[in-house]
């Protein structure tokens, strides 16, 4: 949860039914039924990635960056090779050293740092769900 703010505008206090633990509770279930009722939307942390690749391999790592679901925001050229701008989701790019490498033969080169949060596209919100619930294998 981000940019949430809550104001208590009115409580009372009664010596018999009133404790601490009761005002926790209260305010767990006030802040449960508000994020309910405000639309939540799920989001996914997105990375700023940079490739560096020679030019045999650019084709086979800008098809394995979209299947990814990222972006190619630009690309340049220093010196021998081509480098790739990109913005990937997290969740893509857990494997993608070794992956990088086996598509490259071990001569391209990757950095990834944070670049923002992004809503989850539905189709992948589902997916989620499911997994959360239980429902998928």
């Amino acid at each position: 949860i981000e940019d949430v703010r809550v104001e208590l505008v009115y409580g009372s206090y009664h010596d018999v039914d009133s404790s601490e633990m009761a005002f926790k509770i209260a305010g767990s279930m006030a802040i449960q039924e508000a994020c309910k009722k405000a639309g939540p939307v799920l989001m996914e942390p997105m990375m700023k990635v940079e490739v560096v690749v020679p030019e045999e391999y650019l084709g086979d790592v800008m098809g394995d960056i979209n299947s990814r679901r990222g972006n190619i925001d630009n690309m340049g050229q220093r010196k021998d090779a081509h480098v790739l701008n990109a913005v990937v989701p997290l969740a893509k790019m857990f494997g993608y050293a070794t992956d990088l490498r086996s598509i490259t033969q071990g001569r391209a080169v990757f950095h990834m740092e944070f670049s923002n949060f992004k809503e989850v596209p539905n189709s992948v919100k589902e997916e989620i769900i499911e997994k959360i619930h239980g429902k998928a294998s």
